[in-house]
């Protein structure tokens, strides 16, 4: 387990030992923003590999894989959306909450395409960026986010970076998992606990099973 640190910037956790794949959190999600199907906040990673041989004596041996990844915005220390929107639009708030201030997006796309992790969504009715912003409305009374209230095997978390750190131990951006990219890039406020079967970012012996979905 690593120090705690005093950093109260807004993350989440996510435990992969726990998460069995019911996209409850992707679900409830649309549901409570009222999104549209093509607009996913938080999508669900299907990620397995492997091989499987047949032994001379008929027998077979496999190093088969498969476990699931939740992925949102991860509210990065450096984020590459604030970077790349040409307006100021997609900003970093006192909190650590990554959000859009919809009266001066234009729409460009820029922060989507400089995301590492497809979170920013474009509505394109209004032609307007859209992104996970923490259900902030709801932090404020007191409530976990929807997809965290909604994880029936309790695999998602939301705190501080010192709570998180404290009650589950580990560091952000340390145990990314594939197909997560390289926690260097934006420094993610993101904790992640990793099944036995995880691979590391980075893995070339899986693939994403359910790329439709994501």
């Amino acid at each position: 387990m690593t120090q705690v640190t005093e950093n109260k910037a807004f993350a989440f956790y996510f435990d992969a030992s726990r998460c069995n794949g019911c996209k409850g959190c992707q679900v409830s999600c649309l549901d409570g923003r009222g999104l549209s199907l093509d607009r996913n906040f938080r999508r669900v990673y299907e990620y397995g590999g492997g091989t499987f041989s047949k032994n001379a004596d008929g027998t077979m041996d496999q190093s088969s894989f498969a476990y699931y990844a939740s992925v949102s915005c991860n509210h990065c220390e450096k984020p590459a959306c604030t970077a790349a929107c040409p307006t100021g639009a997609m900003h970093k708030k006192a909190n650590g909450i990554v959000a859009v201030h919809d009266d001066i997006c234009i729409g460009c796309n820029s922060c989507a395409e400089a995301c590492p992790y497809d979170a920013p969504q474009l509505d394109k009715t209004r032609g307007k960026m859209t992104k996970c912003d923490g259900c902030f409305e709801r932090l404020e009374f007191g409530l976990k986010p929807f997809c965290v209230q909604s994880c029936s095997q309790r695999a998602l978390d939301c705190g501080t970076v010192a709570e998180l750190q404290a009650k589950y131990g580990g560091a952000p951006g340390i145990g990314h998992i594939a197909p997560l990219p390289d926690a260097g890039i934006t420094q993610p406020n993101l904790l992640i606990r990793a099944a036995k079967c995880s691979r590391p970012t980075g893995d070339t012996n899986g693939s994403v099973l359910n790329p439709n979905e994501v």
